[in-house]
């Protein structure tokens, strides 16, 4: 038992006890740690540490060639991250980042808007965060909040939310025209899973501060979350700008993918294709791979 208090004195616990669906409670109750949850999982247990930890040597040192590329030509990369919560964005994130030099690769993770921010056009500021010539952003959430959290809670309004999606085609259009390569990436994770990562979360002291009033709240609002991700994805996969979904219940294969995904986006010089691999289509798709979870 930690001797620190429980985040939200116990409520993912209390939820987990008391609503959370029977079906789901059972899956948590009669799985070993290293168990997949999902039975739309098509693995049923986590990818082996020798074979992760080989995979992703090889892809650390493909990142380092990607890296010198876009600094040496001035290349512009944004690379976005969005899942349901306790996705693995973080996770991904650390380790696309934890070997390239910050001076060139910087994550943008944005607070909620100040007030001078929510009298802005909505996109503004993100394009502050823009990539300048030769870096690499790595937006952990985006402008795509406006889509599903802002839906779910009603943070927004109806109106609001169709004004971003009819300009969201051209936002996303005249980055890419300009030259800047955007990367898109869906981190999915499955309703048992999520709410044993949760629990996880709540009952480790170093990882409590990864927990918010709105991951608390949307333990309940799964159908929600799962009708607003949807419509999201389906409105704003394009040829332009096209979503990558990877199904990331387990964790250490979401990393391999979501730094594949990146690396087989951009072309750079000495890219070497037999080191990168290719997509798990199991657990990698477009939009349709949603609609199969």
């Amino acid at each position: 038992m930690s001797p620190f208090p429980l985040p939200f004195d116990g409520a993912i616990s209390r939820y987990h006890a008391e609503a959370a669906p029977e079906a789901i409670r059972a899956q948590i109750a009669g799985a070993g740690k290293d168990d997949m949850l999902s039975p739309a999982f098509p693995y049923r247990r986590e990818m082996k540490k020798g074979d992760y930890e080989a995979q992703m040597a090889r892809l650390q040192v493909e990142l380092a060639k990607l890296q010198a590329d876009v600094k040496a030509t001035g290349k512009r990369l944004a690379v976005v991250f969005e899942g349901r919560d306790a996705a693995g964005k973080g996770g991904a994130i650390k380790r696309l980042t934890e070997n390239l030099n910050p001076r060139v690769c910087t994550t943008v993770a944005l607070p909620k808007p100040t007030e001078r921010e929510a009298g802005q056009w909505y996109f503004q500021r993100y394009v502050e965060r823009l990539p300048a010539a030769g870096e690499i952003a790595v937006f952990d959430r985006s402008w795509y909040n406006r889509g599903i959290v802002e839906r779910v809670f009603d943070f927004s309004t109806p109106a609001q939310r169709e004004h971003f999606f009819a300009q969201l085609p051209a936002f996303e259009d005249m980055l890419t025209g300009d030259g800047i390569r955007l990367v898109k990436i869906w981190l999915d994770v499955g309703r048992a899973e999520q709410l044993r990562r949760f629990l996880d979360r709540e009952r480790d002291p170093v990882k409590q501060w990864k927990l918010s009033w709105i991951d608390v709240e949307g333990l309940s609002r799964w159908d929600a979350y799962t009708a607003a991700v949807r419509d999201t994805i389906a409105r704003s996969h394009t040829d332009a700008a096209p979503w990558t979904v990877i199904a990331a219940d387990d964790k250490l294969r979401a990393r391999i993918e979501a730094i594949r995904a990146v690396l087989l986006a951009v072309d750079y010089a000495w890219k070497d294709m037999g080191a990168i691999g290719r997509p798990d289509p199991l657990i990698v798709g477009g939009p349709a791979m949603l609609a199969d979870r």
